[in-house]
């Protein structure tokens, strides 16, 4: 079954959009598209003609990093355009900049939106961010964690005499147990790690943990890579027992974010239990609540 050629599509289409004069081309002569010529295009990509044919034909599938690169530039690709031409060809779009902390205010206002249950805003390397008043009560004040610049993964990798320690403020357990919670964490932030090479903090902090806990070294070395979607947990809370809980860990759109909230089935157990810590969550704090940066991650 054929697939769809979606990189020659988009590469026709961007270059029939480019005009000559802006990529500082002479407009003379008959044309029959307002755009780029394929010879314009491959000329100031340094391609052949030949083979812009033929990625626009799709019969060319695999062209490399280079090549996309220079293909962006040339059609001065806007960054989401650059993105999905990288991801048409099935490579991962390469990243200059810092993993970003900045929340945007649609964030906040999802978070706000979330409030009945507890929802915290995770950067891609795990450093927590926001959060809001149910996350305090369900799990307890991220300030009291211990987490070495509010940040999960080094959090999760503290150890007591070869002993983990409590993640939150009090026990958070992964039902699929901490070998797997640790290895999804550690896959999670290489994903992060390849996308964001140049960041010199998130490198540091690589080495600083790969230094520091040999659990952390050891999953490191495996080369497992995935994004964290989501767990479930049992929250020891101190006040309403047991709380079995699902964690979701959401991607906001254009962004690296992660959007992490626990909820449970409506006429469960589990979710009375988080109504009657509703009922002691300050209004004011209801919405996109604590706003703090440093790396850091979910529990």
């Amino acid at each position: 079954m054929a697939t769809t050629n979606h990189f020659g599509i988009a590469l026709r289409g961007w270059r029939e959009r480019v005009s000559p004069q802006d990529s500082g081309l002479e407009a003379g002569g008959d044309r029959r598209i307002p755009g780029l010529r394929r010879e314009e295009l491959a000329r100031l990509a340094g391609l052949s003609v030949d083979y812009v044919v033929r990625l626009e034909q799709g019969r060319a599938r695999n062209p490399s990093v280079q090549v996309v690169t220079a293909l962006a530039r040339a059609l001065r690709l806007e960054p989401s355009e650059r993105e999905h031409l990288f991801r048409c060809a099935h490579l991962a779009p390469p990243s200059t900049g810092n993993v970003s902390r900045h929340v945007p205010a649609r964030v906040h206002r999802l978070v706000g939106q979330l409030a009945d249950n507890p929802t915290a805003v995770f950067a891609a390397d795990w450093t927590l961010i926001s959060w809001n008043g149910m996350w305090n009560e369900v799990v307890g004040d991220p300030r009291t964690y211990g987490w070495s610049e509010l940040n999960l993964v080094a959090g999760m990798f503290r150890s007591n005499g070869g002993r983990r320690e409590p993640i939150a403020a009090w026990p958070v357990r992964s039902w699929a147990g901490d070998e797997v919670e640790e290895e999804d964490l550690v896959a999670d932030l290489r994903v992060t790690a390849a996308a964001h090479p140049h960041d010199a903090r998130l490198a540091a902090f690589v080495d600083r943990m790969l230094h520091d806990s040999p659990r952390f070294a050891r999953l490191w070395s495996n080369g497992t890579a995935r994004t964290n979607v989501g767990d479930r947990k049992t929250v020891e809370h101190p006040r309403v027992g047991d709380i079995h809980l699902d964690l979701d860990i959401v991607m906001a759109a254009g962004t690296d974010l992660r959007i992490v909230t626990y909820t449970a089935p409506v006429g469960t157990t589990d979710a009375e239990k988080l109504d009657a810590l509703r009922t002691t969550c300050p209004e004011p704090d209801r919405g996109p609540a604590h706003a703090m940066s440093g790396p850091g991650g979910p529990s």
